[in-house]
């Protein structure tokens, strides 16, 4: 009989936070920690497979693409639910003139965050608090458009979150998100365990669509952007910890900055997803 592998448990906020204190200071290290700039944290996007934007480019591209889809300008309001240390809050609001506010269950993402903002000619724009995406403490319609940028794979519930989106924007709003997910039918354990370790869920690509919709949003757009951020990222990170010969403290670490060690890149798969918040009175789209 075929052993049944058993599914990782819902991340837990407290313990996401603890995790993300304790790897935001080891990134410091790895990715080079600029004070002026910061450093994105997440993926890097390579639109074409010839593409010759290094990683720190293509991170920042990845932060362009999401903002294509926000449709936010000058005067805007913009959340930004797991901030990490704020590249991507300070980017946005410099290209757009858009306030941002991000927020992480992270101590240490946010005092290093603020730390950024103090930095740049605009700080009056940037607002970064500690607070749980499960209840955003925010009043309904707060801000003109959301982000999620890698943070959703951490929500305990991903319906509850995408509703709190939903309830803190304005309507005609868009929320857009990047997440991940499980390319196989049966997931493997060296997937399920990397997944135990950084607190984080996958979730079923068709399942998405339906997960927006329940949520009360409409369903605007759903991309699998695989090829074009898992593979030259993890190469990336996998080669720096080799040219560094990074000597990681824990397994968390490991997991987090050298991830083709532990995980079969190909079972995992990634996600932009564009929703909207109905307008009030605003027919529903056919496709409901």
């Amino acid at each position: 009989m075929e052993e049944r592998i058993a599914a990782p448990a819902a991340p837990v906020a407290e313990e996401v936070g603890q995790l993300y204190d304790r790897m935001t200071g080891i990134a410091a290290d790895f990715l080079g920690d600029d004070a002026q700039l910061g450093y994105n944290a997440h993926l890097g996007y390579w639109d074409t497979p010839d593409s010759e934007l290094t990683y720190d480019e293509a991170t920042d591209r990845l932060t362009d693409v999401m903002l294509e889809r926000l449709r936010i300008g000058a005067g805007g309001r913009l959340l930004d639910v797991g901030c990490g240390v704020g590249a991507p809050a300070v980017r946005i609001a410099r290209l757009t003139g858009a306030s941002v506010t991000g927020i992480s269950v992270s101590g240490e993402q946010i005092a290093r965050a603020e730390a950024l903002a103090r930095e740049t000619p605009f700080p009056d724009r940037l607002d970064f608090r500690l607070a749980d995406a499960m209840e955003l403490p925010f009043p309904d319609a707060s801000f003109d458009a959301v982000m999620a940028l890698e943070s959703m794979c951490h929500m305990p519930d991903r319906m509850q979150v995408y509703r709190e989106m939903r309830r803190v924007l304005r309507p005609g709003g868009r929320i857009v998100a990047t997440d991940f997910h499980g390319r196989s039918a049966s997931p493997c354990p060296d997937r399920l365990a990397l997944q135990q370790t950084m607190g984080s869920t996958t979730v079923r690509i068709d399942d998405y669509p339906q997960l927006i919709r329940t949520s009360g949003l409409r369903f605007l757009e759903l991309r699998d952007i695989t090829d074009e951020t898992l593979p030259r990222s993890f190469a990336f990170l996998a080669e720096r910890a080799e040219q560094l010969r990074f000597e990681f403290d824990d397994t968390e670490a490991a997991c987090f900055y050298n991830p083709q060690s532990v995980i079969d890149v190909p079972a995992l798969g990634y996600l932009l997803v564009v929703a909207q918040r109905p307008l009030v009175g605003a027919p529903r789209p056919l496709d409901d």
